[in-house]
């Protein structure tokens, strides 16, 4: 008798899912509660466990997208093969609905070990016109994986030298460079991206305002005391927990600039749950910190680094992802000098960070040479007024050249 697991439900607002990978192959047996894939929405990846033991047999394919409750997959009664033994005998069936590779792997159980590859890379290798076969795979017994199909890409393949010579019989001169192109389909975290930021600039009245920061007194602190305090903390000291509590200060003084619009009323909030803006391989996520206006320094660049590292591992829950009042983005990171962040809604504002350049400035009568970054407030005009986000912008401009203020509150 067979079991069939069906997409679970993860979230009030969330309808589909995509399935991003499969983690187990058709026929392969699995243990209960063995995790089998790894299933992507809108807000995060999650994987699919087993929900009981026997043989696996995969109907969903890896870029499908799925309904909440759909089937995934079945598992049949079956038992764990003994040694290197692949399950043969129940394989058969399989064809129907796995991949050409798996029906192939399914009739020779060595098949794997000569480098063939998953069907995910499978798919890559075929849409680039690249031999497997030219391919070192790295996963077990040299298998190709998905990683190398997608390394494979950025190279030179070898079935485009292959297609030179028919290219030299036709009468069109030859053109020098590559002329490739490539189609992917939107995952669903781009497409909700994609659908927000739009959504944004239609529905709000967003502006910006811009100030200007003298980087110096931050970076004395911490060259300073950098050593201290991670020797003490077991972090480092960067801009990030500085930014952080600037914003919360700031945010108690212009409250409106922590509201958000829902329906006939503006909500305020007492607390600072800032989201943090993180380039993950899969896109833009934010996590948020929670009660960022309670944490000290070394608290806000311990939750920083244990965010960012889950975003980069595709390790985020929704709850992680969930809400937040303010938000907090660093294009400096990446060398922008401006620019003009969009509002994560429902909030709205959010503070833009850039690069630091050195440049000459005017002080005390004098032009001197400082480390100065521009910063960037984007905000919703419907709920915050010119003198709020100038005024907010000013005061976090203010605890950031004197940050001593962040330690005496003043």
């Amino acid at each position: 008798m067979s079991l069939e697991i069906k997409v679970p439900t993860v979230g009030e607002s969330i309808t589909e899912v995509t399935l991003a990978q499969w983690l187990k192959e058709d026929g392969d047996y699995v243990e209960m509660d063995e995790n089998i894939a790894e299933l992507e929405s809108d807000k995060a990846t999650f994987e699919l466990p087993a929900e009981k033991a026997g043989i696996l047999r995969i109907i969903a394919q890896e870029g499908d997208t799925l309904e909440i409750g759909a089937v995934v997959c079945t598992i049949e009664e079956g038992d764990a093969p003994s040694g290197d033994k692949k399950a043969d005998a129940p394989a058969a069936p399989a064809a129907t609905t796995a991949t050409p590779q798996a029906a192939e792997a399914s009739e020779n159980p060595d098949s794997y070990a000569a480098g063939t590859a998953s069907p995910a890379a499978a798919k890559i290798l075929r849409e680039k016109g690249i031999d497997p076969s030219t391919i070192k795979g790295t996963g077990k017994d040299g298998r190709i994986t998905k990683e190398d199909a997608e390394k494979a890409q950025a190279k030179p393949a070898a079935p485009k030298a292959e297609s030179k010579p028919a290219v030299a019989t036709t009468a069109v001169p030859t053109v020098a460079g590559a002329r490739n192109e490539r189609r992917e389909k939107m995952s669903s975290l781009r497409k909700t991206i994609a659908k927000r930021l739009v959504s944004v600039k239609n529905e709000t009245a967003m502006l910006t305002t811009f100030n200007e920061v003298n980087m110096q007194p931050i970076m004395d602190l911490r060259a300073k005391y950098k050593d201290i305090f991670k020797e003490k903390h077991g972090v480092g000291l960067g801009f990030m927990s500085f930014f952080t509590k600037a914003v919360t200060t700031a945010l108690k003084e212009w409250p409106a600039v922590n509201a958000r619009i829902e329906e006939n009323e503006i909500v305020y909030s007492d607390f600072a749950d800032i989201s943090i803006a993180v380039s993950a391989p899969k896109g833009l996520v934010v996590p948020v910190i929670r009660n960022a206006e309670s944490m000290t320094l070394y608290q806000v660049e311990k939750e920083v680094i244990n965010l960012a590292t889950k975003a980069r591992d595709s390790k985020l829950t929704i709850e992680e992802m969930t809400g937040g009042t303010f938000t907090i983005t660093n294009g400096g990171v990446f060398g922008s000098m401006m620019s003009t962040p969009i509002i994560n809604a429902p909030q709205s504002a959010i503070l833009g960070m850039h690069n630091i350049v050195q440049r000459p400035i005017a002080e005390n009568g004098q032009v001197v040479i400082r480390p100065m970054m521009y910063i960037a407030l984007s905000y919703d005009h419907r709920v915050i007024d010119g003198r709020e986000s100038v005024s907010f912008l000013v005061r976090v401009k203010q605890l950031l050249e004197d940050p001593a203020r962040l330690l005496l509150e003043v």
